[in-house]
């Protein structure tokens, strides 16, 4: 049973393809064997001149190179099947990951993820462009062929018909030894990938902590673990193959010993049917012989097929769109109406959350590590959904918006925005903002302080970075983060915490860049330094996922607030 039904549609055109070309191949094998089967018995035992044959002989080439064609298209159709299901899989699970929640982006290993989408799913190769048109070529050719004995001599078509379950039967002998060994050997790879690819990510920390060696042995051993799972399986491939053979030879040497024994001792059948059915009996068990070699091969293919279906079909928090365009004249009012979000570990939880902003209103969020003010940046991004509660925009569901009209409007500034392998100007322009210009492109990184870091770089904003922005300081790369947002010019920016851990020049370059940005924008802050936060229109203090208080800078500090001991604690800790 294929785990991927329902998931995967194979054209229709294709599976009748495969049928014509299998109804073809048995026409072209049948045709072969009985041409030879009269060509020779024209030479030798008629004795006819070898100009008699040659009207035959050009047959026969026509049946050969129908085979050889006939091969070849089947060969294509599969490849071609294959390659549009792997596309098609590969789309459903980018599809997935990028509508995934946040929280679920972040479950798991991500060599595991990767391993999946490449490695999983080029294991699905062999199912469709071998183990597929195998199945429905030898549902077919050897029926024909089988027919074709019957109707020359039923005795050697009952034998032929008789030992032909035996090979079906030790598919399933072998298919059940070999599952559960296949299956153990793909969670071994995707195991290795994964440990591999977060030991690569966390070398320097590894290092840091002197526990590079201890992990090098993790991997030996995650690798001799998936070298002894394939060996198994290969093993099993070995064995399959010669009982393959072992039951072919012994089925064609009961019909040559029959066929023999009638012709000679018995005189019960003519050398031509006899001949024939010596010639056909090998392409009737040669095409089951390749069906055995594809379904090790398709067998192989299933524990790829229940990761796969797995991780599409896994229960998730998708983030929904909808169809509805969102006016880009001005930035929209965002209200949070009796939201309502948790993580599925339960170590947070957001209740009955209001809050409403203004068009070109600048919002601070601040609050105690963990009291939920990324989360709120998140929902409001559209990378996690309410689970409970609405996020309106303009007073309609974020959820009518379409994702393309909502995002095209947005800028989400991180603590740590990633850069990509590729030049700096491919990094300020990515996405939508490919087709910028090069002034355009130019003139954004000016605005956002980098004239001075590509002044030092050797080949300017075509100086090559390197993967997640090796290189680069933290602060170059919140700059570089800033360029993206004033090429694209949003209607709303998300800026999380985007000053932590940076020296008070680029600090006040990230403030000044902030406030440009800010003049045709909304801007909402995550806040950790809060002098940079006192012209803010509204600040919320947020304590485990509720909104304890808001106002104004005077406002708060003119009461006991929270803001205001926040203040004060931050004051004395800078005049230390």
């Amino acid at each position: 049973m294929n785990p991927l039904k329902g998931i995967i549609t194979i054209p229709r055109s294709i599976l009748i393809q495969l049928m014509l070309a299998a109804v073809l191949m048995g026409v072209a094998v049948i045709g072969q064997s009985y041409l030879i089967v009269i060509i020779v018995d024209r030479i030798f035992l008629q004795e006819d001149p070898f100009a008699a044959v040659i009207p035959l002989l050009g047959v026969l080439l026509l049946m050969l190179v129908l085979r050889v064609g006939v091969t070849y298209w089947n060969g294509r159709l599969g490849t071609n099947l294959a390659a549009r299901v792997k596309q098609d899989l590969r789309q459903a699970l980018v599809a997935k990951y990028t509508k995934n929640s946040v929280e679920s982006m972040l479950e798991g290993q991500s060599g595991k993820k990767v391993s999946v989408l490449l490695d999983s799913v080029d294991e699905m190769d062999s199912y469709y462009s071998q183990y597929m048109p195998k199945v429905i070529q030898t549902s077919i050719v050897p029926l024909m062929v089988l027919i074709a004995a019957f109707s020359y001599d039923w005795v050697t078509g009952l034998v032929m018909m008789i030992t032909a379950p035996f090979i079906p039967l030790f598919y399933i002998v072998i298919g059940i030894m070999t599952q559960n060994r296949a299956d153990t050997q793909l969670e071994k790879m995707n195991a290795f990938s994964g440990t591999f690819l977060d030991t690569l990510q966390g070398l320097t920390t590894l290092k840091l902590f002197g526990r590079a060696k201890a992990q090098q042995d993790v991997i030996e051993r995650s690798s001799l673990d998936f070298r002894d799972a394939t060996l198994t399986v290969l093993k099993l491939a070995f064995l399959s193959s010669l009982m393959l053979e072992f039951i072919s030879m012994l089925s064609m040497g009961m019909i040559a010993l029959e066929v023999s024994l009638r012709l000679i001792l018995f005189q019960s059948i003519t050398f031509v049917p006899a001949f024939l059915m010596l010639v056909l009996a090998p392409e009737y068990y040669l095409a089951l012989k390749e069906m055995g070699a594809a379904f090790h091969t398709g067998r192989g293919s299933v524990a790829a097929a229940k990761q796969i279906a797995a991780e599409l079909t896994e229960d998730d928090r998708s983030v929904v769109f909808g169809q509805t365009e969102l006016p880009a004249a001005r930035p929209p009012r965002i209200e949070l109406k009796d939201v309502a979000f948790s993580y599925r570990d339960a170590r947070f939880a957001m209740t009955e959350l209001n809050l409403a902003i203004e068009p070109y209103q600048k919002v601070a969020l601040i609050g105690r590590s963990g009291a939920g003010k990324s989360t709120v940046l998140q929902l409001l991004a559209g990378l996690a959904d309410p689970q409970d509660g609405q996020l309106l925009l303009d007073g309609q569901p974020r959820q009518m918006i379409t994702e393309a009209s909502w995002f095209r409007q947005l800028s989400y500034i991180s603590q740590h925005p990633y850069l990509y392998a590729g030049t700096l100007a491919e990094n300020i322009a990515i996405g939508e903002l490919r087709e910028a210009s090069r002034s355009a492109i130019e003139q954004a990184a000016s605005d956002a302080g980098l004239t001075e870091l590509i002044g030092q770089l050797p080949n300017g904003l075509d100086t090559v970075i390197g993967e997640g922005g090796r290189g680069l300081s933290g602060g170059e790369k919140q700059r570089v983060a800033l360029a993206r947002a004033f090429l694209k010019r949003p209607n709303i920016i998300l800026f999380d915490e985007p000053t932590t851990g940076l020296d008070v020049k680029t600090e006040r370059l990230l403030q000044e860049a902030i406030t440009v940005l800010g003049r045709e924008a909304t801007v909402i802050t995550v806040a950790h330094r809060l002098h940079t936060i006192e012209q803010s229109d509204q600040i919320v203090i947020l304590e485990a996922g509720r909104i304890v208080d808001r106002g104004t800078h005077e406002e708060l500090m003119g009461r006991e607030s929270e803001y205001a001991m926040m203040r004060a604690v931050q004051r004395g800790e800078e005049t230390r």
